[in-house]
């Protein structure tokens, strides 16, 4: 069975959030660092670092999250942040090693 993850990307200024849903994470975080998708709003806003990240049974579970976060105000945010990674760090920073290449992200 399929896992699903919710999960915050913030911007190195931590000025910006951005929540999503996904049923690969370690997939779709180096789709963001990389800036697959030029028009997104990750893209545009720079939200590269991961700050939080919720495990779901499935990706339905996960997705119905994400509409419960994006619905909430930005101080609900912070503070579930806050609750798990109050220094705000990159909790991605030592999944992928510096020559990853994102092509074989694609092929999976």
């Amino acid at each position: 069975m399929t896992k699903g993850y919710c999960y915050i990307l913030t911007n190195k200024n931590k000025t910006v959030l951005y929540v999503g849903a996904t049923n690969n994470l370690e997939r779709r975080i180096q789709e963001h660092k990389h800036g697959v998708f030029p028009k997104s709003f990750t893209k545009r806003y720079n939200c590269t670092i991961l700050v939080y990240y919720e495990e779901f049974d499935t990706p339905t579970d996960a997705f119905a999250r994400e509409k419960q976060l994006k619905a909430g105000n930005r101080k609900r945010k912070i503070d579930l942040i806050n609750s798990m990674n109050p220094n705000w760090t990159d909790l991605s920073i030592n999944w992928f090693d510096e020559n990853f290449e994102l092509r074989k992200l694609t092929k999976e």
